[in-house]
């Protein structure tokens, strides 16, 4: 990430729900922290219910200040108690879609920044649209801040009591509840190739940020290793694959700028990158990743890498490009 990346506004979908107000607090936390501007923007379109068409210049003016004054109300609501400077804060409203707004207004940002609470109603509007438009077609950062609770977890319950064979009930238990927060590291998924370099890049400068641990993960298979010394025409045993998976891992942070008191640790695992990745972030407290994954219809059918980890990580989550 360059000076002028880390000096960007970061720019938050707001729409009124308490996971894109969860997103705007998150955003100015870190805003505080790095002196960042924010820009809280509201994409909107005439589809959800705002009354009748508009039927001139001056009832579409009356219907651009209505949803200002909304926003700014929302923004109020969302901001109470942040210790963040007001003059530091942007109002965008613009009649398109969420996503689109984010895409066009955030082209530019160091990341973009929206709220997820799993199975909830952000997280519909955003399912499809989130992991497509902005984790995979925005060319910045996007950061996904979960919200803890949902209905899938309610759900959980009912497949956890209608499968145990016991009397008792039983009950999810959030990941909230596993590490204490302050405790919780940073955690990066890498692979080797440009795009991981760069959420390394974002992973550190997170971890320096928030003066936590760092963690680098190298969730591998055999086929991510490339060619095996001494197995070029055989396939390599699994504690070989784990050696070579170290060796590639310690180049890659040999090769990174690491500054001096950030305390790194790195860890190869013989697991697919979206499982893995989704473990670790029980217990981490952000994770980032890189774009790489599925295209076009494997993407869409498969489900890229980063969309898994946007849809069922249990932390917040960064996907860099």
């Amino acid at each position: 990430m360059n000076v002028r990346q880390a000096d960007a506004d970061i720019v938050v979908g707001v729409d009124g729900s308490d996971e894109s107000f969860a997103a705007l607090k998150w955003a100015m936390g870190e805003a505080a922290l790095t002196g960042q501007r924010v820009d809280a923007v509201f994409g909107w379109t005439h589809s959800w219910d705002m009354g009748p068409e508009p039927d001139g210049e001056e009832a579409w003016a009356k219907v651009r200040h209505d949803i200002a004054v909304q926003l700014r109300e929302w923004v109020d609501e969302a901001s109470r108690g942040v210790d963040f400077d007001p003059e530091r804060l942007k109002l965008t409203s613009v009649k398109a879609s969420g996503t689109a707004a984010l895409l066009q207004i955030g082209r530019n940002a160091q990341q973009i920044v929206v709220g997820r609470r799993s199975l909830g109603r952000v997280a519909r509007w955003f399912m499809g649209s989130l992991s497509a438009s902005l984790a995979e077609e925005a060319q910045v950062p996007v950061t996904v801040v979960r919200v803890a609770g949902g209905e899938d977890e309610s759900v959980t319950d009912d497949i956890a009591n209608a499968l145990t064979p016991v009397k008792e009930t039983v009950h999810y238990v959030p990941s909230e509840g596993v590490v204490e927060e302050s405790r919780r590291p940073v955690v990066v998924g890498v692979d080797g190739s440009e795009t991981s370099r760069h959420a390394l890049g974002f992973a550190i400068r997170e971890a320096r940020l928030h003066d936590a641990p760092l963690h680098v993960l190298f969730c591998w298979q055999l086929k991510d290793l490339g060619v095996v010394p001494g197995y070029e025409r055989a396939v390599a045993p699994i504690e070989v694959g784990q050696r070579r998976a170290e060796e590639l891992l310690a180049g890659l942070l040999a090769d990174t700028p690491v500054p001096e008191g950030l305390e790194v640790r790195s860890h190869a695992f013989h697991i697919t990158a979206s499982k893995g990745l989704v473990a670790a972030s029980r217990y981490a407290s952000h994770l980032v990743v890189g774009s790489r994954g599925l295209s076009g219809l494997d993407a869409h059918f498969l489900g890229s890498v980063s969309r898994q980890i946007v849809n069922f990580a249990e932390c917040t989550t960064t996907v860099v490009h």
